[in-house]
């Protein structure tokens, strides 16, 4: 795997949002402005319909009609992955054999959900994922969502049996884990952080990055505290770390991305609306939500 696709994804990453109107249609005007909001504040690549995207809400048309228009306004100015995941091995297989991958430079794939498959049949999913897709594959594991993890060892032998599985998207909240990954993983396979609020210490332990939420919001300070740290200027990145811990936490409060669409609202980015079975968040999260960006900006 070559040093320029490493570095590709290295940094941050934005997991941007897919705004609606009122009557849930997608509001592509609002995406436009959130697209160029992050990437004009620094962000180093975009992941398009993941979990933070709703993307299990969307229609095949919608995504196909998102992923076109994204890779329109992105204009080659940042790398674009695209979210691919799911439960069905084979439905997931016909999905990656019907998408058009120009302009796409990686996919970001969910570990299994519901079915709680054993680590054999995780390491059998992504096998085939992987000998089906024409582009690099970015692993995600995300128990507290999908009811099952990725195991080190599993993520290992992957990383290791297949050139095109690149690195792993981690949220699954254990340090002992991630740490882990990080001491034995091959040369090149990119380890991002799936939560903002530990993107901090696991940079000081070798990470690559972050797939960030809260960088459709406060993209700037965001990015600026993942480069300070990739360049091991910590103590300067420590300051946006404090500065935005607050609203990293409360963002999720009450359900995301609600909580993130919250926030974009308050930033007059986009309406707040999600689709069922999604809520927006209550009027005392989003209430704290706009204190605090308050407090960010003074």
């Amino acid at each position: 795997m070559t040093e320029k696709l490493h570095d590709k994804f290295r940094g941050t990453g934005v997991a941007i949002v897919t705004p609606f109107t009122q009557s849930s249609a997608i509001d592509f005007l609002a995406f436009e402005r959130i697209l160029n909001h992050t990437i004009t504040g620094g962000v180093d690549y975009i992941v398009l319909m993941g979990t933070t995207g709703e993307a299990s809400t969307l229609s095949k048309q919608e995504k196909k009609t998102l992923l076109e228009f994204a890779v329109e306004k992105i204009n080659h100015r940042v790398p674009l992955v695209l979210g691919m995941g799911g439960n069905n091995t084979s439905e997931l297989v016909l999905s990656i054999h019907g998408t058009q991958f120009k302009d796409v430079d990686a996919i970001l794939s969910v570990s299994p959900y519901y079915n709680k498959p054993n680590q054999e049949g995780i390491y059998q999913h992504f096998r085939v994922v992987a000998e089906a897709c024409p582009v690099p594959v970015i692993l995600y594991t995300v128990p507290g969502r999908t009811g099952s993890n990725i195991a080190a060892s599993t993520t290992l032998r992957l990383a290791h049996d297949f050139k095109n599985i690149i690195g792993i998207k981690e949220a699954s909240g254990n340090f002992d884990q991630i740490f882990h990954l990080l001491k034995e993983r091959p040369e090149n396979f990119v380890v991002i952080s799936g939560d903002d609020s530990i993107t901090l210490p696991l940079l000081s332990a070798g990470a690559d990055g972050v797939i960030s939420v809260i960088a459709n919001a406060f993209p700037g300070q965001f990015s600026s505290m993942v480069r300070m740290g990739l360049n091991g200027d910590f103590p300067t990145a420590r300051k946006f770390h404090f500065e935005l811990l607050e609203l990293m936490n409360a963002l999720f409060l009450d359900g995301s991305p609600g909580g993130i669409k919250a926030a974009l609202n308050v930033l007059h980015l986009c309406e707040e609306f999600v689709r069922l079975p999604l809520a927006p968040v209550s009027k005392e999260v989003h209430k704290l939500i706009k204190k605090l960006i308050e407090q960010i900006e003074q």
